[in-house]
């Protein structure tokens, strides 16, 4: 969908967007975009670990 617009601006008298009409796919996209930010700002302040040390915690808790 990437370069396709699919959005219907409402707009008023004077020519002004007033809204905007997307498709379902194109609204859930948003919404699924919106909820990934929102994770990543709520572990903003997490500890950070290099690769090697994930891999180490994963495979000691049997995930790998």
């Amino acid at each position: 969908m990437a370069g396709i617009s699919d959005e219907q601006f409402l707009v008023d008298a004077d020519g002004k967007r007033k809204g905007v009409l997307l498709s379902i796919e194109r609204y859930e996209q948003l919404i699924e975009d919106l909820h990934d930010l929102a994770a990543v700002a709520e572990r903003k302040e997490e500890e950070r670990i290099d690769l090697d040390e994930l891999k180490r915690r994963l495979k000691r808790d049997g995930l790998l």
